[in-house]
């Protein structure tokens, strides 16, 4: 079942044209003419679909927070930032068939009844942007967007924000605070965006995979959708692949299936590279807990581990992670932990806003410690100094690239603790060019 890249590698997808012969567009108007906005949202409800930006809540329910004071503007955002470490399935989408999304905008706007609605896109993506630019142009050429929208009385004027490529700004008041023209801060809650957001009216802030699935919901319904998945993990999900597997890409899979199936099918990932074998796995973004092999596929109590919110995340941060983004990547025996920490770690100081003082101190002094491990000068000591610091950030700031920062450190010592305390027992085999730990107590070399 594909319900989003259905028709992806269509030739001229990208076009308004091609788009709308293969049924693009018949969510708007079976939405606008046949359905009051509150019946788009009850569709919505029904379906189950959760928040594909990580957060997983959902959508529907999200969508009926929103505050409606007479004469007082509504606003849809759409969150493009897409700035997680191994997460692009969103920028893919956009680029291969920019009206799905400008669609499930059109949908989602008339439910929240909104009549300005932004797509606010990572600004390093220029080449998106522009697709977006002419997508949206074709759609007000054709009257599905504007003024009286297919004659309908609806209006509803969509605008293309590059952002200054910050990665806080994918935490929704950032990205609003950013939007307002100022220094992407994340602000606090409350209040939140649904009382006060974009001009401090009511917002909905929803990820570019969310709001494209929307358009299919209204065409099938929501009880159909939710027949797609398991229980509470409703449809289908776009995973972005990277790392050491034969086919990395973007996948669209129904929920539910196994983590082992999706790693080693031909018709996913297809295995790990040739004469390798699986290590670890960060199955939802940098920002998620890393599990080694025997944990990503099977739970603690011996069950299969399904591509599933609760699946990933049963046992807890302790041995579970979660679907994050769903930025999957893979390693292989042939990655350095402590280095591939250390990348993290180095990326969440240089993105930290600097509001808060345990985020901007914290990540600081996380990237210094694993530095010195990784380059042969750690301590034994130094191990739970950086647990230490990662308690001291988590649950501690405005917004979560604080909890961002501390949980793939937390993890990473959890469940290779033996490869950190290699670092720093043999400093001069662990520096050696190509050096890696290997379980067994041998180090080799690549």
């Amino acid at each position: 079942m594909k319900i989003l890249t259905q028709h992806i590698d269509v030739p001229g997808i990208e076009t308004i044209d091609v788009y709308r012969q293969h049924g693009g567009y018949s969510a708007v108007e079976k939405a606008i003419k046949t359905m009051a906005p509150d019946e788009v949202t009850e569709e919505v409800k029904k379906s189950g679909l959760r928040g594909r930006g990580g957060a997983g809540f959902p959508v529907g329910m999200k969508w009926s927070f929103l505050a409606k004071p007479e004469g007082v503007p509504r606003y849809l955002v759409c969150n493009a930032d897409e700035s997680e470490p191994g997460t692009f399935k969103d920028h893919y989408l956009m680029m291969k068939s920019p009206h799905t999304l400008i669609e499930g905008m059109i949908v989602s706007s008339y439910a929240l009844g909104a009549n300005t609605s932004y797509i606010y896109v990572r600004g390093e993506l220029m080449y998106v942007i522009n697709i977006l630019e002419k997508a949206i142009q074709e759609a007000y050429d054709k009257g599905l967007l504007g003024k009286n929208i297919l004659g309908s009385g609806y209006d509803l004027d969509l605008f293309v924000q590059p952002g200054g490529g910050a990665y806080i700004c994918g935490e929704e008041t950032a990205l609003l605070e950013s939007l307002e023209g100022k220094r992407g801060n994340p602000r606090n809650k409350p209040p939140f965006p649904a009382v006060k957001g974009l001009y401090q009216c009511p917002t909905v802030v929803n990820n570019v995979e969310s709001i494209a699935a929307t358009s299919w919901i209204v065409n099938n319904g929501g009880e159909e959708y939710a027949k797609i998945g398991v229980g509470r993990s409703a449809g289908t999900k776009l995973i972005s692949v990277s790392g050491h597997v034969r086919k990395p890409g973007v996948y669209e899979i129904p929920l539910g299936i196994t983590v082992e199936d999706f790693i080693y099918s031909d018709e996913w990932c297809g295995g790990i590279r040739d004469g390798h074998k699986l290590k670890a796995v960060v199955a939802g973004g940098s920002s998620v807990p890393i599990l080694p092999a025997e944990l990503i596929l099977k739970t603690t109590n011996g069950e299969n581990r399904l591509m599933t919110y609760e699946s990933l995340s049963d046992g807890g941060f302790a041995t579970g992670t979660m679907l994050g983004s769903g930025g999957f990547i893979v390693m292989d025996e042939t990655t350095c932990i402590v280095h591939n920490t250390l990348t993290f770690a180095r990326f969440y100081h240089h993105e930290s806003c600097g509001q808060c003082s345990p985020c901007r101190e914290g990540t600081g002094w996380m990237d210094k410690v694993i530095h010195r491990i990784e380059h042969g000068k750690g301590r034994m000591e130094d191990i739970d100094l950086l647990v230490d610091v990662a308690k001291k950030i988590e649950g501690n700031t405005i917004c979560p690239l604080g909890d961002a920062a501390a949980w793939p450190v937390a993890a990473a010592i959890r469940h290779f603790r033996d490869e950190f305390e290699w670092h720093v027992k043999h400093p001069e085999e662990a520096t050696k060019p190509g050096a890696v730990f290997m379980r067994e107590g041998a180090s080799w070399t690549l």
